[in-house]
């Protein structure tokens, strides 16, 4: 079996812009994957140490969107890995989106020049 015939894991929030633009891509080369909707069932703290030890907090933590924003100043200061968890794990659409995972790594949000990357040349 290649990597190529796994399914994939793709997490995020359905209604996102950029969710939907990364399944578009997806759907439209053929991948399979199955789609876990965080903001509906949740993340786990195992998920979210993984990411942030793969590639850091500060990648994971969606810091632009509105829900971090709307937080107090206190929430926002003096993050760390162990803090920017426990929010996304509170509120997890402060998590940035997609998480795409392919077994061995995982891609944070979409842009199709990795995806392509990642997963036609294995095809």
């Amino acid at each position: 079996m290649t990597d190529s015939s796994k399914t994939l894991h793709l997490f995020g929030i359905k209604a996102c812009d950029t969710m939907k633009k990364a399944r578009t891509w997806l759907d439209e080369h053929g991948v399979p994957y199955d789609f876990h909707d965080y903001k509906s069932s949740g993340i786990d703290r195992d998920h979210l140490n993984q990411w942030c030890n793969e590639h850091g907090w500060q990648v994971v933590l969606n810091r632009a969107g509105t829900t971090f924003r709307k937080l107090d100043d206190e929430h926002k200061a003096d993050l760390d890995q162990a803090k920017a968890v426990e929010l996304m794990l509170a509120q997890p659409s402060m998590i940035k989106r997609p998480v795409l995972d392919l077994g061995d790594k995982t891609l944070i949000g979409f842009k199709p020049d990795l995806y392509a990357a990642a997963l036609l040349q294995k095809a």
